[in-house]
């Protein structure tokens, strides 16, 4: 039989179209798309149209260069967006940093408790924001707060001020405040990509004379980099997208003189309305479509620039 016959009797097998994944995603892809999708189309769409005699019209750009041109707009618009720079700003500072230091103190081998430690730790993250908020107004209350207190015991009562009332520390003292609450999230996926690293890896330093703290620096620091952007581009989305700590601690005005307004309590304060000023869903939408484009080019950057040039630390 000629290898032409053969070519002619091959009949190529059909492999079966597994209906049934898309099945199962169906659910999943209808409630993201309700709640994801749907209402991200409808405020882009929302944004573009403004109120006009009663009736919705299409205006175009008009409302960015409102948002952008228009003084009073502007001043509130940049004064947000500076404030959601500093908080982040903040977030990158000290709450990564220490998380980064918590977890490599954890995965010590020789270090006891780590199980109460790490809970400890992480405890706070899984408080509500409105506890956190109002557990920390209480303490850092000139009036009946235990902080004034509790600087006498040790000597420093003398640095003890309204941080929360005075317009230079307000913004900060809020972000202190969440990075108490969420410094057990950098910790936590620091420590496992720590706990990742191959022993292989480890012993081969060792034998080289590389340990303690050198070894963290010259050996574990660089494998983990992943997980440190990861990291960081998650404090970058959660940052500015964050309202609710701050609505809780400041109240929708962001107090003092609007100190620590970042663009969720602009947004909440434009769109809902807030006493005496009345709600516009159309700058609304468009200060959300701002939110949404800062946070699009921030992953973008992430993924397309960062994240290459870290794949070669991967295993």
């Amino acid at each position: 039989m000629s290898q032409t016959d053969n070519a002619a009797d091959f009949v190529p097998i059909k492999r079966p179209v597994r209906w049934h994944i898309f099945v199962f995603m169906l659910p999943a892809v209808i409630v993201y798309s309700a709640v994801m999708v749907l209402p991200l189309i409808e405020t882009l769409r929302l944004s573009l149209y403004n109120t006009v005699d009663g009736q919705p019209a299409f205006v175009g750009l008009a409302n960015y260069k409102v948002l952008f041109g228009d003084p009073r707009w502007a001043h509130d618009f940049w004064n947000a967006l500076v404030n959601n720079l500093l908080f982040f700003a903040i977030h990158m500072c000290v709450q990564n940093p220490i998380g980064i230091a918590l977890a490599a103190l954890l995965s010590v081998p020789k270090l006891r408790g780590v199980a109460f430690y790490r809970t400890a730790i992480f405890l706070p993250t899984l408080l509500s924001f409105v506890i956190v908020g109002f557990i920390w107004k209480l303490i850092l209350s000139p009036i009946w707060g235990v902080a004034p207190w509790m600087l006498d015991l040790i000597g420093l009562k003398f640095l003890f001020a309204p941080w929360l009332g005075k317009p230079g520390s307000a913004l900060i003292a809020v972000s202190l405040i969440s990075n108490w609450q969420y410094i057990g999230i950098p910790m936590m996926l620091i420590y496992a990509a720590l706990l990742s690293i191959p022993e292989e890896v480890i012993e081969a330093a060792e034998c080289d004379g590389i340990t303690g703290w050198a070894q963290f620096w010259k050996i574990k620091l660089p494998l983990i980099l992943p997980a440190i952007g990861i990291i960081s581009i998650l404090t970058f989305v959660g940052n500015f997208n964050a309202f609710d700590l701050i609505y809780t601690v400041q109240g929708a005005l962001a107090g003092p003189d609007m100190s620590t307004d970042i663009l969720g309590t602009l947004l909440y304060r434009t769109f809902f309305g807030f006493q005496l000023q009345l709600g516009d869903r159309s700058m609304g939408a468009t200060i959300a479509t701002v939110m949404f484009l800062i946070i699009l080019a921030g992953v973008s950057f992430y993924l397309f620039v960062i994240q290459r040039r870290m794949r070669r630390y991967q295993f």
